[in-house]
């Protein structure tokens, strides 16, 4: 399942809900999901890790969808950023290929 179509079925399944319940109340339900998670990292086990994961990333997709934002978008910074870093790699050694082309011709 790609991000898109998870937030669309938590759409789905609680959007109407989560409307209802708010802005700041889901907030605060993302907060404890993120504090439950930290301590399923600390003393917990991997499925209690995997299961809190997934907590707060579906009150995160709740946010996202109250606020009518696509989590795909906010992750394409990221991609962007990785091409944009990847690019001016390749330029970077490119133009290190020509300094040692030049230097090796005179």
């Amino acid at each position: 399942m790609n991000i898109s179509e998870f937030q669309d079925l938590m759409e789905e399944m609680f959007g109407e809900c989560d409307r209802k319940r708010g802005l700041p109340s889901s907030v605060a339900w993302l907060c404890e999901e993120v504090g439950e998670l930290a301590q399923a990292i600390r003393k917990g086990t991997r499925e209690q890790q995997l299961h809190e994961l997934g907590d707060v990333l579906a009150w995160l997709t709740s946010l996202a969808n109250q606020l009518d934002l696509s989590l795909t978008e906010a992750a394409q910074r990221y991609q962007d950023e990785a091409d944009a870093a990847a690019k001016s790699a390749d330029s970077d050694l490119s133009q290190s290929a020509d300094a040692t082309s030049q230097a090796v011709i005179h």
